[in-house]
């Protein structure tokens, strides 16, 4: 009896010390996940969500076009110019992106949205889209995006320049092509990026093929400079963005691990914790299928009340395109909001349906390329296959139609 006796409590001592140690272990995969969070999750800059009307979303939206758009997560992306300065509170917001990520397919398609368009920015105000910002923080810039573009973003994230540049260095860098106005460029921003974050970068030795560190790749998507002006830098963000997210698929854990901790902290956004994770999760399952510029249609004036400005040539026909661009929605539209908005910038500037329009088509799909020589090549490639099938579709009708006329 003795014997069974000190066996149970030698089987009782070691559950105890299994049990104990399974606490321990449970105890530090605890302090782990909240050392973790501190680390990245817990730094970021958490807003309030936003309801319909605080977004903007206009109340006279189709009920078919509101079901159609809920089958996308749309997001607004906010590059503020504030210098580093960690308020995200101000500042014009210089770089505009609506990326809208389809929940079927992982297709995600860019939009910029040029800063210098001119928009009602709330209150009846007419100016530059990106003094929204300026003028309300993200929910004023998020109901400025969807009151006029007929929208349903509720999620923004805005990020300044050391954010860039950090996530740009842990990720290893970009391989660009660049043209050698765009080294000359590049070398003449890095005093003033570096300035901001307190970095020394190297200043860049020669065009082509290059590899960019985190500054040189953000001083790339700065420049305005060159021809092509803020369309051009437009596209070199989404050639950033683009390849940005291409090296983050192949990049390994500690890296994005490391990415994560730099960049949280100088974020702010409305997307919970929870939410962040699910998205970041599915990185690797991401497919960036097309970019563009807004509007599609546009010229540029002086305005006494803006300067150079961009004017879209009739709001409401620009709007129907992006909902054909974003949702696939064929003959979108517009609500009467929109409309009315249309309707009082060809008012205040002149600028009508009959106006001539900029050409553009160059600068609008970036995916798949590594810089804007390139971009222009596919876009052209693109425009010059869509005019041949165009012709070879009228001469076939042509032919058609003569052959009807003979068998008559």
């Amino acid at each position: 009896m003795a014997k069974k006796r000190r066996r149970k409590k030698r089987r009782s001592g070691r559950k105890k010390i299994i049990l104990f140690v399974f606490e321990i272990l449970l105890l530090l995969i605890v302090l782990l996940v909240v050392w973790a969070y501190n680390k990245t999750l817990g730094q970021v800059k958490y807003e309030d969500a936003l309801t319909a009307s605080e977004a903007g979303i206009n109340e006279d939206i189709d009920d078919d076009a509101l079901a159609n758009m809920h089958g996308y997560l749309n997001v607004a992306l906010f590059g503020l110019d504030n210098r580093s300065n960690g308020s995200y509170n101000e500042g014009n917001s210089d770089c505009i992106m609506i990326a809208s990520l389809n929940y079927d397919t992982k297709e995600v398609q860019l939009v910029s949205v040029y800063r210098d368009t001119y928009l009602p920015i709330g209150n009846g105000k007419f100016a530059k889209a990106n003094a929204a910002y300026a003028n309300g923080g993200a929910k004023r810039a998020v109901a400025m995006l969807n009151s006029n573009l007929d929208l349903n973003i509720t999620k923004y994230v805005c990020v300044d320049w050391k954010a860039l540049v950090d996530a740009i260095d842990d990720i290893g860098g970009l391989d660009l092509e660049i043209t050698k106005a765009e080294m000359k460029e590049i070398n003449y921003l890095i005093p003033e990026v570096d300035s901001t974050t307190g970095y020394n970068t190297p200043y860049l030795e020669g065009d082509g093929m290059q590899h960019l560190d985190g500054t040189q790749a953000t001083c790339y998507a700065r420049i305005r400079s060159t021809s092509g002006d803020d369309f051009l830098r437009a596209s070199r963000q989404r050639i950033v963005l683009q390849a940005m997210l291409d090296k983050a698929k192949q990049s390994d854990l500690g890296s994005l691990t490391e990415m994560c901790k730099d960049i949280m902290s100088q974020i702010s956004t409305n997307f919970t914790a929870a939410e962040i994770v699910q998205y970041a999760t599915a990185v690797t399952k991401y497919q960036m299928k097309e970019t563009t510029g807004f509007p599609f249609e546009l010229t540029t004036m002086n305005l006494s009340t803006t300067g150079d400005t961009v004017i879209p040539i009739d709001l409401a026909k620009n709007v129907s395109e992006l909902h054909q661009f974003l949702f696939n929605e064929t003959d979108y539209q517009p609500t009467d909001t929109v409309q009315t908005v249309s309707d009082k910038i060809a008012k205040k500037t002149g600028v009508t349906s009959k106006t001539s329009a900029f050409d553009l088509t160059q600068y609008n799909d970036t995916v798949g390329s590594d810089g804007t020589e390139g971009a222009k090549k596919k876009n052209k490639d693109k425009q010059d296959s869509l005019k041949k099938s165009q012709s070879e579709s009228e001469n076939n009708s042509g032919t058609k139609s003569s052959s009807d006329d003979s068998d008559e």
